[in-house]
């Protein structure tokens, strides 16, 4: 049996990595482009350092150290941006995820210095949607000092996930590897009881906003849809996580996901439907800043950046 990398492995890993300088953590960059009225900026929060072996738990090492050789990737460990998307309207700033925080990973939680580079103050943000539970996603919402990162902020997530995490049996279900993601999550979602708006997939979360099921990497993972007349731009978070192997290999089981069976089934669809659609995507964990479009390449797709 495959061991399973726990968040102790992540972190000696992302430590000795950035030592040995084969991983600096990223630097503060900004993605930004307009899309119709709204302005959107892409904000670094870091990136995480996730061992091979964690990946892809369930596929032959050699088959997987020749995709990535072949791909120009370390065969050791990925070290994936964190991409937190920013919009911004005539009446909103929204955040899609608030990053990991201080206390997950060392290479990560810059989102604050981000939006500062961005010229946006913590108070400024009246939104906040999330994609999934997963700390890179969620542990941000408190600073050191246990205070709401963003006070001012609405908050938002599907009915699912937030279900799923507040689960009395959801911590004695998680594998031991993951228990540190169900504490942290139950913990910081506790904190939002009396300021959560949950939603279902295909509702309009905000004006312009659709929640698009995308379940599998957790339970109840959620893309979002930007519609501007025929354009659209859909805010992937982790359906689609890796630039070579979730277009190319979509059918790889992926060690971070829940449900593999389900995810995998979730990429295909979801990678048919944006090639077709000729949509534009921004990944949380794709190349800084993460936006592109999927294409087809024969029977599989390619991460095509803009």
């Amino acid at each position: 049996m495959t061991r399973i990398a726990t968040r102790r492995d992540w972190l000696k890993a992302a430590g000795a990595l950035a030592l040995a300088g084969a991983f600096p953590r990223t630097a503060m960059a900004l993605g930004n482009f307009d899309f119709g009225a709204r302005s959107i900026t892409v904000l670094s929060d870091g990136n995480l350092v996730l061992p091979a072996a964690f990946l892809f738990p369930d596929l032959p090492k050699d088959e997987i150290d020749a995709f990535l050789a072949a791909h120009g990737l370390p065969t050791d460990a990925l070290a994936p941006d964190c991409n937190v998307t920013l919009v911004r309207d005539a009446d909103r700033t929204i955040l899609f995820d608030v990053g990991a925080g201080p206390n997950f990973m060392p290479t990560a939680g810059r989102l604050t210095d981000s939006l500062a580079e961005a010229g946006v103050e913590a108070a400024e943000i009246t939104d906040v949607v999330f994609t999934h539970g997963h700390p890179d996603h969620l542990w941000g919402l408190i600073d050191d000092f246990d205070e709401f990162v963003f006070p001012e902020a609405r908050y938002r997530m599907n009915r699912a996930e937030w279900d799923y995490w507040r689960a009395d049996d959801t911590l004695a279900k998680t594998p031991e590897a993951r228990k540190s993601f169900a504490v942290g999550a139950q913990a910081r979602l506790a904190r939002l009881e009396d300021r959560i708006e949950l939603f279902e997939p295909g509702e309009e979360v905000l004006p312009g906003v659709e929640a698009v099921d995308t379940t599998g990497h957790t339970q109840g993972h959620v893309s979002f849809m930007l519609h501007e007349g025929s354009d659209s731009l859909m805010i992937v978070g982790d359906a689609l996580s890796q630039a070579s192997v979730s277009f190319e290999r979509p059918d790889w089981p992926y060690g971070s996901d829940h449900e593999p069976e389900r995810a995998i089934a979730t990429r295909l669809k979801l990678l048919d439907r944006l090639a077709g659609e000729r949509s534009a995507i921004i990944g949380y964990h794709l190349p800084h800043p993460g936006k592109g479009r999927a294409e087809r390449d024969g029977a599989a797709f390619r991460f095509v950046s803009d």
